[in-house]
Formats: C-alpha cells, sequence, structure tokens
C-alpha cells in the first residue's frame, strides 16, 4: 500500500475539520502531524474566515498532544493578526485551588540483590494534592518482607541528584525497571507478612493503601527450561562467585555451625591422611549441607535470586553471566536435578563452610558474616 503524500493527508484533514464545523463536535486528529495539521488550518481559514475560529479553539484546548494545541494556538494568532477577534476560553466551573489527584507510580528502580537477599527498591508515585511527586523508598527481602520504608515528595532535580549520587556510591547495581514491575515486588513482600503473620515497618503506613498483596509469588521471566540448560554454561557456573555482586553471597554460618567445625577439623587434623581423603572428606562435608540447604522453600528461593540477577545483568548489558544465572537459576528450578551437582550451589557452600570456620577460630563475628535479614539496614 503507497503511503499517502502530505497534500493528500492535509485534504483528508480539512475535510474531517469542515465535518467538526457542521457538526459542532471535537475532530479526534491523533492521526496527524502537528505539520499536516498546520495546512489544514491554512486552507481551513482561507475558506472560512471568522467562522472557524470557535473550532481553532476547541482544537487549542481539548486536542490530544501539545503539538496539535501548538498548532491550533498558532492558526489562532495568525487568525487574530488578519483582524479577527477570537472567542474567549470556555469557562468550567470554578474547582479547588489545589487538585487531589490519584496517585500512581511513573518511575521505579532497582538493585541487584546482596548476600541476605535483600534489595533497595525505589518507586516516583505522581498524584495526591496538586499532583505531586512522591519518591518511595524500600529495602525488600526475600525472606521477610519489606526491611526498611521512607521517602516523601520529592521535585524531580532533586530525584535526579539523588540518582546520580546512588549510582557513584551504590555497590550493587542499580536500574530502572517497568513501575507495576516494582510494585508487583512490593505486593509479594507484602504477602510474605501475610503468612508469617508479620507487619511492615511503621515507616511503610503512608505507603501501605498504594499497594496490594501478591496471591502467589511471581518472577522476572519464565526461567529457562531444565532440558534446555547447556552443560557448559552450567559447568561454568561457579564463575559468578568471583563477581564483585556477588562477593557476599554464601549459606548462612549461623545456620551450618557444626558443619563448619567438621570442615576445619578435616582441615587441620594431625592424622597422617592422604590428599585424596581430606578431598573426600571435605566434599562429603559440602554434600551434607547442600542436602540441608538447598532443598524446598530454600532452594527456589535460590533459583529465584539468579533469576532476578540475571534480568539486572542483562539490563547493564551483560550477556555473559546473564546467560550463567539464567543457566544456574533452571537448574534448580528442576527438582529432578541433584543440587550438588550444580557448581554455583557448591560454591556457595564451600564459601558458608568458610565463613563459618573462621567464625569458630574467632576471626571474624557471626554478625558481620550472617545472612540473615537484618531490619537496622545495610
Amino acid at each position: 500500500m503507497t503511503t499517502p503524500s502530505v497534500p493528500e493527508r492535509e485534504a483528508a484533514c480539512l475535510a474531517l475539520l469542515e465535518q467538526s464545523l457542521i457538526s459542532g463536535e471535537s475532530p479526534d486528529l491523533t492521526q496527524y502531524p502537528a505539520h499536516v495539521l498546520d495546512g489544514a488550518l491554512h486552507a481551513l481559514v482561507k475558506r472560512h474566515g471568522a467562522g472557524a475560529a470557535p473550532l481553532l479553539r476547541g482544537i487549542a484546548e481539548r486536542a490530544r498532544g501539545k503539538d496539535l494545541r501548538r498548532t491550533a494556538r498558532l492558526a489562532m494568532y495568525r487568525l487574530q493578526q488578519s483582524g479577527v477577534a477570537m472567542p474567549s476560553p470556555a469557562r468550567g466551573p470554578v474547582g479547588p485551588v489545589v487538585r487531589l489527584e490519584a496517585e500512581r507510580p511513573i518511575r521505579a528502580w532497582l538493585s541487584g540483590i546482596d548476600g541476605t537477599g535483600s534489595r533497595a527498591v525505589w518507586i516516583l508515585f505522581e498524584g495526591g494534592l496538586g499532583g505531586r511527586l512522591s519518591l518511595c523508598s524500600l529495602i525488600l527481602n526475600d525472606e521477610a518482607g519489606i526491611l526498611e520504608s521512607a521517602g516523601g515528595a520529592i521535585t524531580r532535580k532533586r530525584l535526579d541528584s539523588e540518582l546520580r549520587t546512588l549510582r557513584e556510591h551504590q555497590k550493587l547495581p542499580w536500574v530502572e525497571t517497568d513501575p507495576a514491575r516494582a510494585c508487583a515486588l512490593v505486593g509479594e513482600a507484602l504477602a510474605l507478612h501475610g503468612r508469617a503473620a508479620t507487619q511492615p515497618p511503621p515507616e511503610f503506613s503512608r505507603w501501605h493503601r498504594l499497594f496490594a498483596p501478591a496471591t502467589e509469588p511471581g518472577g522476572h521471566s519464565p526461567p529457562t527450561p531444565a532440558s534446555e540448560v547447556d552443560p557448559i554454561v552450567l559447568e561454568r557456573s561457579g564463575k559468578l562467585l568471583e563477581l564483585p555482586e556477588l562477593l557476599g553471597w554464601f549459606v548462612d554460618p549461623g545456620r551450618i555451625h557444626e558443619d563448619a567445625v567438621a570442615l576445619l577439623e578435616a582441615r587441620e587434623t594431625r592424622l597422617v591422611v592422604s590428599d585424596q581423603i581430606k578431598a573426600e572428606r571435605e566434599a562429603a562435608i559440602v554434600d551434607a549441607v547442600i542436602d540441608k540447604h538447598f532443598i524446598g522453600e530454600d532452594r527456589r528461593r535460590w533459583a529465584r535470586r539468579l533469576s532476578e540477577m540475571a534480568s539486572i545483568f542483562r539490563a547493564t548489558g551483560r550477556e555473559e553471566p546473564a546467560g550463567l544465572a539464567e543457566g544456574a537459576a533452571a537448574a534448580l528450578t528442576d527438582e529432578g536435578r541433584t543440587a550438588r551437582s550444580i557448581p554455583l550451589v557448591r560454591g556457595l557452600a564451600l564459601r558458608g563452610l568458610t565463613m563459618g570456620a573462621e567464625v569458630a577460630l574467632g576471626r571474624v563475628k557471626l554478625d558481620q558474616v550472617s545472612r540473615a535479614p537484618n531490619r537496622q539496614g545495610r
């Protein structure tokens, strides 16, 4: 099909304007760009002179699209310059000086997920008294729900400044996301509170009405089907633990104290045993930790964290770690696959055991390496 020429489009637009002059109804001009409307208005004014003034006024006030309204105002100006008096703007009923508008999310940002399963979420709302901007700042945790809540009214200039500062100093990746997506994550956090019979922090009360609890756990995107997981990709999944963003990822040392002590004893035994026996003993301890802590809801939680981080990596243009994270997430989602066979899982368990051994030796304090959610911030 041949695209209509500009003169053809102006003629069609002019016909629509002529029809509106007769019917008195506002024309729908959304299909016409400003330059086409400008040509049609030139022809309309040339034909009807002052008779076109009410229609010009209506388009200038009610047309959908700033460019269309601006074009109509320009046509009004030209008509006035020719000596034609324009009709006064329509006066609607006098409303309140400050209007109360429904608040709606218009922008949102997410951080990556830290080793405790926590992430920062910012959601910018528009509305309320005078249609002002408000920033809701939250820390969400995938076990405990909403850990922290802050925010309030903010200007666009202040928001831009805060975002610059955040990107400069935030240790985790920070990406913009769909506001509906961010709101869904808050809904999931509220659902966690509901299942655990706990309450969000008091500071969240000002935002609570803007969110609805999720009816079921969600996800950013469906994981790769287990049958499609590339064995080579899965074998390289342990490389993820070398990334700065995942240095804090490991099994909570507080939950594997006895296993950590056993690992420490196996490594420091004075018995004369071969390196092979030592390696087998260490592997058995790692296997035991995996068998206890990568099952059921814990396993699904790790899979979700990896899936979420895959989306973060992809949003920041890092396709390789995104693919590794997706592969590991899919493998964990496959309940028929033993978690012991996933290199990333073995790395998470071994790193947790190593941290636990450091605690047992008194070199670090447990609260310094605990992966339990902390309501006091991070």
